[in-house]
Order: structure tokens, then C-alpha cells, then sequence
């Protein structure tokens, strides 16, 4: 619980059995004064396995997650997994099992939905970033997307970074479709188009434990690449014949 609001994070993850259990903890260990009481933040963790030939959805049980379970293959695949098993909460927040994220930096984030921010992003780029934590082909990624973001919604950003923070009513509304590399530029882009409140905060980024599914091979580096460029433009091409209207409450 962050002050009242009900917080659930999830973790899609792939052979991350030597990072998860180092996640989880971390999350569960989040706790800010409130009210001159210590509170715990994370109401509940849930790790989407998505065919994992290790040992990553024991050990995310073990260090006290839910964990479901999605053979089918994809980044975004897992996530709507894992959101077809969330409880009632006020906030979902996203978090890799990799652990290059740091934990705590979720603090802020949640503390901009508390203040009435829909979408909390993280940015790696405003925050500190170890040697290592982004290849050249990653940050090359990020800045194209960004300025294609900027001139097709005249809207700045500077990470499409996994790690973030939204208001569950409005991840309902806008409608997750992406079920590979093109899940976070479609949250970020979607919200603009419904015309959400979001902002970015800095992120800490830590080179991950284990070898990168996407940046680690040549292969994923160009699959998420042609995932994120064919959204951004799919996503704007749709806008052209519709433009949904601005659903704020």
C-alpha cells in the first residue's frame, strides 16, 4: 500500500532464476514512514513465467511472489498474463527480473500517482546509468523512438525503460494490445493519444544479472527493434482514421 493506494507490481521474466529472487525481495522490502508508521508499498508481486527452462518461477515463490505461468513466447505476451491476474489495486507497477532495475526508485514514481499522474515512467537516461547497463544499439533505439515520438505526437520522452507505474483504471482503457518487443512504446504512446498525465523520473540502471534476451543477440536486438518502430508507426497510422477521445476522470 503506497499511503492508500493499493499497489500491485509485476515481473515478466525469462531464465531469470539468478535475478528474481533478488527482485522480489527488494520489492518486498520497500516501506516509507506514513503517518509515523512504517508501511509496506507492494501489496503484491506477480511473475508471469514465460517458459523459463530454469528454476525462475520456484525461486520468485520461494522469495514470496504469485507466480503464472505463459508458454507463449513474447515480452508483452507476459505482461497481459500477467494483468489478466491482478486483484483489485490502484496501481500496477512494472519492474524487469533482471535486476538491473533499482527498486526504490519506484518510491517517486508512485509518489507522482499519488499527487494525480496517471503513467509514471522511468527514465534510465535521467537517471544514473553503470557502464554497460544499455549497449549502443539500445540507446541508439531510444533516441530514435524518442524523436519519432516527438515529431509524430510533438510529445518529448526519453526512455521507453520497462520500469513504470500507472493507474490500473488506465491501463484497462487504453487497451494493451502489443504482445512482443512493442509493449512499452504502446503503453507510453497510448497514453499520450488518450491524454493521460505522465512524467518521467529517474532511474537507476544497473547492468543486469545474466546474459539480455533482446540486446544479448544480434537477433533480438533487430526483432525489438522493427517491434518498436512498426508499433510507433502502426499506432499512428490507426490515429490517422480515429482519434480516441480523452478519457480522464
Amino acid at each position: 500500500m503506497y499511503k492508500e493506494l493499493k499497489v500491485v507490481a509485476i515481473i515478466p521474466a525469462l531464465d531469470e532464476e539468478k535475478a528474481i529472487g533478488k527482485v522480489v525481495s527488494s520489492l518486498n522490502k520497500l516501506s516509507i514512514d506514513f503517518e509515523g508508521e512504517q508501511q509496506r508499498v507492494i501489496d503484491q508481486i506477480i511473475v508471469c513465467d514465460n517458459g523459463s527452462t530454469d528454476a525462475t518461477a520456484e525461486v520468485a515463490q520461494k522469495a514470496g511472489a504469485k507466480v503464472v505461468k505463459e508458454p507463449r513466447m513474447g515480452y508483452g505476451q507476459a505482461c497481459l498474463t500477467a494483468i489478466s491476474a491482478l486483484p483489485e489495486c490502484d496501481i500496477v507497477l512494472f519492474v524487469d527480473g533482471d535486476n538491473s532495475c533499482q527498486t526504490a526508485d519506484a518510491i517517486p514514481m508512485l509518489e507522482g500517482i499519488h499527487h494525480g499522474l496517471d503513467v509514471a515512467i522511468g527514465s534510465r537516461v535521467m537517471g544514473t546509468m553503470q557502464r554497460g547497463a544499455l549497449t549502443v544499439p539500445q540507446r541508439f533505439g531510444n533516441w530514435l523512438a524518442a524523436k519519432l515520438i516527438h515529431w509524430l505526437w510533438e510529445y518529448k520522452i526519453t526512455d521507453l525503460g520497462p520500469f513504470r507505474a500507472i493507474r490500473s483504471h488506465a491501463l484497462q482503457r487504453i487497451g494493451m494490445q502489443d504482445k512482443a518487443f512493442g509493449w512499452t512504446v504502446e503503453m507510453q504512446i497510448k497514453a499520450i493519444q488518450y491524454g493521460y498525465a505522465m512524467q518521467e523520473f529517474p532511474a537507476d540502471s544497473h547492468v543486469r544479472i545474466g546474459q539480455s534476451k533482446i540486446s544479448g543477440t544480434v537477433k533480438g536486438t533487430i526483432g525489438a527493434g522493427k517491434g518498436i518502430l512498426g508499433t510507433i508507426f502502426k499506432l499512428r497510422w490507426q490515429q490517422s482514421s480515429y482519434i480516441p477521445a480523452n478519457i480522464q476522470e
